[in-house]
């Protein structure tokens, strides 16, 4: 395995080609296959940018067909039937069944570039310049993203001060039954607090790269309510935990809130490709020509692969209600049956943004690790990688899915020296 150009040009900043020391070269489906031939299930699904699998096929073909038409690639914010298409369907099968209401900005092409955004328009719109944010949140490696990201190893990585953000208590960061926003709202309501007002707050339904707490939805809608009440700006950064992967098309749905601003990538593409999107109410477009752009904001395949995905699994409630259930129904009770035998265990996230806490912070590096070994690819996440975390496709196939719970079990069982009995059900479609 030639892996001498890597290790001697590539910045040493590279990171999960150190978890997972290897040279893939193909990949279908929820498969991955590496330079010695051996396979890997794949349940990192390319950090949730790959909700529909490896180069599926009913997207491929599209972009086929869109590559060899001559059709645009690159256009800026031009005009495109690519364009076209794709915003009418999202308008059609995402916004309108759902009743949003949302203006569809197009910013640079990835997850930081739709938060970057959210944030220069809260500020814009309100006046303000604070904006709060949560305790373990992750929403980007740039300085405005970053200043609002609670991880501190990736803080040090600005090299500068982060400025005009403070930190509040996610859900459950005290022992459950903390009144979370008594404070805030005593301070915002008392003009003696010294505390200004903010323009936004941005959230995370599911805190996908900070140890995958999961808000409650009786929280989301208090911090809807109290954001409402006191005219701040609601950000939900639905990067990761976005475009299906928690069981719903929008993380937010099962609460019933409606954000004033969404941050959408990752899995928005359906195929990997960089896109990202800023929903907003139509009251905070108040942008004039040009204030916003960038180069690669045009990305025509990514549309073409977009209203693909949105098409074959979002035109009616039968991939949500059917395939995509069934997949998360397995997965959880995978988990559960699996915590259940491993003492100090338990199951966080939601949907198939899911994993194992482990009240031994280094179990969940070792599994991994093991898992990798194994045929499995799996990575952590929390302030101490004390989280095993899985994020399969949302199409995987049944059998798949299972055989790489059974390797997990296997994984965790040789890691943690406990036995592991899994035993699943028969898929309904095997």
């Amino acid at each position: 395995m030639d892996t001498e150009i890597f290790e001697t040009t590539e910045s040493q900043v590279r990171s999960y080609c150190r978890s997972w020391p290897t040279v893939f070269t193909g990949a279908s489906g929820s498969i991955m296959t590496d330079e010695q031939g051996k396979e890997y299930i794949d349940f990192f699904a390319g950090a949730g940018a790959l909700n529909y699998g490896h180069n599926n096929p009913k997207l491929r073909s599209e972009l086929i067909d869109y590559l060899t038409s001559d059709g645009l690639v690159h256009s800026l914010d031009m005009m495109t039937p690519a364009k076209r298409e794709f915003l009418q369907t999202f308008k059609e099968l995402i916004l309108e069944p759902r009743n949003l209401d949302y203006k569809i900005l197009f910013p640079g092409p990835t997850g930081t570039n739709t938060v970057e955004t959210a944030l220069k328009l809260a500020r814009k719109v309100t006046g303000r310049q604070h904006i709060l944010s949560f305790t373990n949140a992750f929403h980007g490696m740039t300085l405005g993203s970053l200043s609002v990201t609670g991880n501190s190893m990736k803080r040090q990585g600005a090299g500068m001060p982060l400025t005009n953000s403070s930190k509040i208590p996610y859900d459950d960061y005290f022992d459950g039954e903390t009144p979370d926003f008594l404070w805030l709202e005593r301070v915002l309501e008392d003009s003696g607090s010294g505390v200004d007002k903010p323009a936004a707050i941005i959230v995370e339904t599911v805190q996908g790269e900070g140890g995958l707490s999961a808000a409650r939805a009786e929280w989301l809608q208090e911090l809807r309510r109290l954001t409402s009440h006191h005219d701040i700006l609601l950000i939900v950064d639905d990067v990761q935990a976005g475009c299906g992967r928690t069981g719903t098309f929008f993380s937010f749905e099962e609460a019933g809130i409606t954000p004033d601003i969404v941050c959408v990538s990752k899995s928005i593409s359906g195929y990997g490709m960089p896109m990202a999107l800023t929903l907003f109410k139509p009251e905070l477009d108040v942008w004039t020509p040009g204030e916003h752009n960038g180069t690669f904001r045009g990305n025509n395949p990514a549309f073409v692969t977009a209203t693909a995905a949105l098409r074959h699994y979002w035109s009616n409630d039968d991939f949500e209600k059917g395939h995509l259930a069934q997949v998360i129904d397995t997965l959880q009770d995978a988990l559960m049956k699996i915590a259940v035998e491993v003492e100090g265990t338990t199951v966080k996230g939601r949907g198939l943004l899911t994993g194992l806490y482990f009240e031994d912070p280094e179990i969940a590096s070792k599994v991994a690790a093991v898992g990798f070994e194994n045929g499995i690819l799996v990575e952590t996440s929390g302030p101490q990688d004390e989280v095993l975390k899985l994020m399969p496709a949302m199409t995987i196939e049944l059998d798949v899915l299972q055989r790489g719970l059974h390797i997990l079990a296997e994984c965790v069982s040789e890691v943690t020296k406990q036995d592991i009995s899994l035993v699943l059900p028969e898929p309904a479609n095997a």
